[in-house]
């Protein structure tokens, strides 16, 4: 015998969990620095570890330089300099073992796009925007808009994707 289901048994299964889950995002984290910092997916376009970087003179010095992504140029910001955390030093090749040392995010900010470079990427998680703490004053950085301690303690910092796109590039 097939047991049927009514549409409104479903719906009112599902409600609850789409309003406990409504402020839950899918974030993307990644390592800059001494910080561990996060952005949501809906601004990742890619991630991309073989990279060339034209340089540009007259620049600020947080804008690395220029890549083409398949025709598109985008600009690179260095995500540590624009914070202000001090000079980078990014290989521009591959290590003897094969492996980069750093990549860059492509990003799509209001229809900006743009290239963040990074020490290394983590990994994918939700993150629960009720968790999410703002910075105290005296440890507050440039493009740094909340945080939120993670379960194995460690403490996770959102990049603050408006100030970001609003930045002279």
């Amino acid at each position: 015998m097939s047991e049927q289901i009514n549409s409104q048994d479903l719906l009112d299964v599902s409600l609850p969990e789409a309003e406990e889950n409504s402020s839950v995002e899918r974030c993307l984290t990644f390592d800059s620095g001494d910080l561990v910092l996060y952005i949501s997916t809906k601004y990742v376009i890619e991630i991309i570890n073989n990279h060339s970087i034209t340089t540009l003179p007259l620049m600020p010095p947080y804008i690395k330089g220029v890549i083409n992504l398949r025709g598109q140029v985008l600009p690179v910001v260095d995500i540590k300099l624009r914070m202000g955390n001090g000079e980078s030093d990014y290989p521009s090749e591959a290590d003897s073992s094969g492996d980069w040392k750093s990549c860059i995010i492509v990003l799509d900010i209001n229809s900006i796009s743009l290239g963040i470079i990074v020490d290394s990427v983590r990994q994918v998680v939700d993150i629960d925007l009720k968790n999410v703490r703002p910075i105290p004053l005296k440890r507050q950085q440039k493009l740094l808009n909340g945080m939120m301690t993670m379960e194995d303690g460690s403490v996770y910092m959102s990049i603050d994707c408006q100030a970001l796109s609003a930045a002279e590039l």
